[in-house]
Formats: structure tokens, sequence, C-alpha cells
């Protein structure tokens, strides 16, 4: 009985502190390509990507009139010539893509309507790992209002959530050891 106390005691500041240091490093942000732009001709794309650190797990929206704009994300050549016969990875041509980072890697896109690409609807994008949220702090930088809003925050809200389910279970499982 004695042990079971001792563990009990031990238990809980243990489990809150990897439960704190596991969820406090996840965090994905969602970009709306272009900004106010949005994904049109005459956008300065190249200017817009430069703008922001992206990491693992955030979210590339891309809005425009369907039917008008597509995206393409591509390889490299494809990138560099604007030719996308071949070099395709994805096709995305609703008018409202969500593209999900899930690589460290450099991304590709384009728009595949005839000129656009040639006439500067392309960006590419270099994703890196997940890091500390301290370190990265002070050279972050500041998020324009589309990112703020509650609609593109699912994700973080979403691990929220698991934090408050993954605290309700840590303290039922201790009352009842």
């Amino acid at each position: 009985m004695e042990d079971q106390k001792v563990f009990r005691f031990y238990s809980f500041p243990i489990i809150i502190l990897i439960n704190y240091l596991f969820f406090t490093g996840i965090k994905s942000e969602v970009y709306t390509v272009g900004g106010d732009e949005q994904w049109n001709t005459g956008a300065n794309f190249d200017s817009w990507s430069q703008q922001y650190n992206y990491s693992i797990g955030d979210v590339l929206v891309f809005k425009y009139t369907e039917g008008q704009h597509n995206v393409y994300e591509v390889t490299q050549a494809t990138y560099r010539s604007c030719v996308a016969s071949s070099g395709v990875i994805a096709k995305y041509e609703s008018g409202n893509d969500q593209v999900t980072l899930t690589e460290a890697k450099k991304y590709w896109f384009i728009c595949n309507v005839a000129g656009h690409c040639l006439g500067g609807m392309r960006f590419s994008i270099d994703v890196k790992e997940i890091s500390n949220t301290n370190s990265t702090a002070a050279a972050a930088p500041t998020l324009p209002p589309e990112i703020l809003e509650p609609s593109n925050s699912f994700v973080s809200f979403a691990f929220q959530r698991w934090n408050i389910v993954i605290y309700i279970i840590t303290c039922v499982i201790l009352l009842y050891t």
C-alpha cells in the first residue's frame, strides 16, 4: 500500500512533464498562399514565400477561382522549365486546396494554366523539421492576420484538445491506482 502512494505521488508530475515537453513543440501553422493576393496572377510569390519559416505539419492553403488556376506540386526541373509534361508530384484544382507539408524537403509549386507559371505563378519553399519553440521564438516573423484567424488554427486546436484529454486520463488513472 505504501508503494502505491509513492508511485502515485511521483508519477503525476512525471506524466505532466512528459506531456508538456512533447506537446509544446508541436505547432502547425496555416498559410494562405499569396496572403491577400491569394493564388492569382500579379502576386509576388517568391517574396511572399520567403517571409516564413516552414515546418513539417504546416499547411499551405491555395485560394483561387476554380477553372482559372490550379496548383501543381512539381520537381525542381519542372519548376524551372514550367513544362508539366513530366515531374508532377501532385495536382490540385478545387480552388481551395490545402497542402500539408509532410516532409523536411524543398517543395516547388506552379500554376499549370498556359502562361501563368512563366508569368510568375510559382514559388519554392524549404521545409524544416519541427524545432523547439523556445529556440526559434526570437527568429520567427510576425504572423499575418490570416494565420491567427480561428478557422486557420484547427491543427493547433486539435493538439490543445488532446492535451486536455491526456490530463483527464492521467488524473483518473492516478485517482484509481
